[in-house]
């Protein structure tokens, strides 16, 4: 979808993989879903569309240097294993992160995780969402986590994830500041940081 003339557009049916998760990401209610025939999607023209200038490139390898550290503080960090209840996530800041980010953002340890309890998903590769609406809800509520970050991919399947967080927070009985990230697919690096 892009803006023209102040209103949003279908730019076209090759970029949608029906997916769905820009219905819940937009801000005013204004998306639906239809069933109907359609061209089949093409990631690799979708992908093309979305890079500002051009098709990616590839990064210059950075040199080697002394190994970093891992600040990863708890296990199992997958949605569908992890345990609201493990005593980790008691009073955590919680970092969800789509499964692709700490493979993009070289610094992923030291610049994200450092300090957090760390949870990984797929929006459209995992089943199973309403599992991840009702842990996430209970991390908010029992296990009365102090923040919740959702960091993600640039591309529009990874909003579903955030969309399954802001869920959950509105099915809590309490608050929790819920804040945004966007990861850039050239170079890691981030695009965006929102309070949402």
């Amino acid at each position: 979808m892009q803006v023209i003339d102040g209103k949003a557009r279908v730019i076209s049916d090759l970029f949608c993989d029906g997916l769905g998760a820009c219905v819940g990401c937009c801000p005013e209610g204004a998306i639906t879903l239809t069933e109907r025939e359609a061209e089949a999607s093409d990631e690799t023209r979708a992908m093309a569309n979305l890079a500002p200038h051009g098709p990616r490139t590839t990064a210059a390898a950075p040199a080697k240097g002394p190994a970093l550290r891992s600040t990863l503080s708890n296990w199992p960090i997958q949605m569908h294993l992890l345990s609201p209840m493990a005593p980790r996530f008691t009073c955590a800041d919680l970092l969800l992160s789509a499964d692709c980010v700490a493979h993009a953002v070289g610094s992923f340890h030291s610049s994200m995780l450092d300090g957090k309890a760390l949870a990984i998903a797929c929006p459209k590769l995992d089943e199973g969402m309403d599992i991840y609406r009702e842990k996430l809800t209970a991390l908010i509520d029992h296990a009365q986590i102090m923040s919740l970050t959702v960091v993600m991919m640039q591309v529009p399947c990874c909003r579903g994830l955030l969309e399954v967080a802001r869920q959950a927070r509105e099915q809590a009985h309490r608050p929790v500041p819920l804040k945004a990230v966007i990861v850039s697919i050239d170079d890691g690096s981030v695009l965006s940081e929102q309070i949402v």
